[in-house]
């Protein structure tokens, strides 16, 4: 209940009475957009910005023509959000590889099961996830009170994106209809039914028996698993995917409707960092990076996810992972109604590839395991700080960890470089999430304060609150669409996808200039998944000199998963190294103050 108004527990029950993203205008946006970008230019590349926001903002400009098509196209029946559009180009419509660069991962909590017993754990609770969510079971998400959007859950099951060449498509079913999954083991494919003949699902023992026999039936290593063709730049991928489909429609049919996949490996990583390598990129061949959702699994039962991004953000991936992880086996397996129905129905998926075609998969798995290589990682585990322990020094936790990265980054690199986070949005109809930039004038004066060796204790403190205040303030104006990034974006691609037809043909000056250009070249992309269920959570580099932060900030620990292409990787441990140093000093630097009163 919010203000009185009683809302429905059916999971899409309250789509229709969520509020819209609320539009900002060219004036907002562009007010906010030279704040934003101004702590990271030269007088004179803010001037040079300056004079394209001002040509920008004529009352003749083509700007106003591309906006004024935003507010028809958001005016429209059937049209939720005026991102609506924005989020398929910015997702299908990316033409590097997906794998590593835009699929992300988590590491769940350690069970002690063995790998066929956790595997099919996991399995059941995906499944009883789904009947669940089919039946609208799965509770609407509330925050303070507020319903989230839960439209992402369509797209958990019986969703692959498909390459184009231009622009990829998500291939997707709700409810879904198919009652398969398909398991890889040593790079062979195989399909497993999930739901038997009448529509009930296996139960555990069922599913621990089909483990076994695909196991035992996938023993000998596939030699050109077709897998490794998932790791291709988009249009390379869509040219050989139409050859593949020449004779193997049928399997690839099958991989594409199958509610999710499951990938069973036959080693045991030899640590935590090797875990979370592993599930960012691992062996292409037992992996398809187009489904939505993969489940991996080592052979010392440990576990984790990978996530295919367009259709499914970070939250909903959270809120499946808390509901299969944070309920027991039999609770899931009761609610599902899964009864013992003897082994299920297994097949194996064979690809019938002509020489060209397995000299593609040959190429494709090398050139994706030197890329792998290529990219050098590092985790982080502070056992000494949380939530708990940031809110004791009466900080905001966030704010204290990104105010802990900009310090760390600024001693490492001698630079206060642009920073990405991620801000939910999920409050809105359609709503995902905001971008917003953590450099603001109040972080510049807090790194600079912080290593003069002129300044005293509170002197600092009081840099360090202003800045991580700011920081909060920032956070929520994102979180309620007050933003410039995203409305700018979006109006660039409408002169892309219909500037002939709106009659703006001519490049906009202001998508050329400093500030825009330096404020979205990240140096570090930071983003968090907090959930007591996940031990790491992590995503590839954006750029060729970007730092990839993803953070699990729980109560009482702080885990974070570095990356970044190997030719810079000096530069993250020295940020690694800096950082350690940072949460040491930040929380020393506000414990004193309760000491001095």
């Amino acid at each position: 209940m919010n203000n009185g108004e009683v809302w429905s527990t059916r999971t899409f029950g309250n789509e229709d009475r969520l509020p819209r993203v609320p539009l900002p205008t060219l004036e907002d946006s562009c007010e906010r957009f030279l704040g934003w970008c101004a702590p990271l230019l030269t007088a004179d590349e803010l001037e040079t910005t300056r004079s394209a926001v001002a040509e920008f903002l004529e009352p003749d400009s083509p700007a106003r023509t591309l906006h004024a098509a935003l507010e028809d196209y958001n005016a429209q029946d059937g049209v939720r959000s005026w991102l609506d559009q924005f989020w398929p180009t910015r997702y299908l419509g990316r033409r590097d590889r997906i794998a590593l660069n835009a699929n992300f991962f988590f590491l769940f909590q350690d069970t002690g099961r063995s790998q066929e017993q956790r595997a099919a754990a996991l399995i059941a609770a995906a499944v009883a996830y789904k009947v669940r969510l089919d039946a609208e079971l799965v509770p609407p998400i509330l925050q303070r009170g507020v319903p989230q959007s839960m439209v992402q859950n369509k797209f958990l099951f019986s969703a692959t994106r498909i390459p184009h060449a231009v622009q990829d498509t998500a291939r997707t079913q709700f409810p879904s209809t198919a009652r398969h999954i398909v398991v890889f083991f040593r790079g062979n494919a195989f399909r497993m039914d999930v739901f038997g003949p009448d529509g009930q699902p296996h139960d555990i023992d069922d599913l621990v028996g089909g483990l076994q026999a695909i196991a035992k039936a996938g023993a000998v290593r596939a030699t050109h698993p077709a897998g490794h063709l998932t790791t291709k730049a988009r249009a390379e991928w869509a040219a050989s995917r139409q050859q593949l489909l020449a004779g193997n429609a049928e399997a690839l049919d099958t991989i594409e409707t199958a509610l999710f996949c499951v990938a069973l490996e036959d080693f045991a990583p030899a640590d935590t960092l090797a875990a979370c390598d592993q599930l960012l990129h691992g062996d292409s061949g037992n992996r398809w990076f187009d489904k939505a959702v993969t489940l991996i699994v080592f052979a010392d039962g440990r576990a984790g996810i990978n996530v295919e991004h367009c259709e499914l953000d970070g939250t909903t991936i959270l809120s499946f992972v808390d509901s299969m992880l944070g309920t027991p086996t039999e609770e899931h397996l009761r609610t599902s109604g899964a009864t013992a129905q003897g082994l299920p129905a297994i097949e194996p998926i064979e690809f019938v590839l002509s020489d060209e075609l397995r000299d593609d998969v040959q190429a494709a798995a090398g050139a994706f395991a030197q890329y792998a290589a290529d990219t050098a990682t590092v985790t982080l585990s502070y056992e000494n700080f949380g939530r708990d322990r940031a809110k004791e020094l009466r900080m905001s936790p966030d704010g204290f960890v990104q105010m802990a990265y900009q310090l760390a980054h600024h001693r490492a690199k001698g630079l206060v470089g642009t920073t990405y986070e991620s801000i939910a949005t999920r409050q809105y109809q359609n709503g995902r999430t905001e971008a917003m930039r953590v450099v603001t004038p109040e972080v510049l004066e807090f790194v600079s304060i912080m290593d003069d060796p002129g300044t005293d204790a509170a002197t600092r403190r009081a840099a360090f609150r202003a800045a991580a205040n700011k920081h909060i303030e920032r956070a929520r104006e994102c979180s309620v669409g007050d933003a410039p990034e995203q409305h700018l974006w979006e109006l660039q691609l409408i002169q892309k996808r219909r500037g002939a037809e709106l009659g703006v043909t001519e490049p906009l000056s202001l998508y050329e200039t400093p500030g825009w250009l330096i404020m979205r070249d990240d140096y570090l992309s930071t983003s968090s998944a907090p959930s007591v269920n996940i031990q790491y959570f992590g995503f590839g580099a954006t750029s060729n000199k970007c730092i990839g932060v993803a953070y699990v900030l729980l109560p009482d620990r702080f885990n974070v998963y570095l990356s970044t292409p190997r030719a810079v990787s000096e530069q993250m441990y020295g940020f690694a190294d800096r950082l350690t140093e940072a949460v040491r000093e930040l929380q020393e630097l506000l414990a004193a103050e309760d000491e001095t009163g």
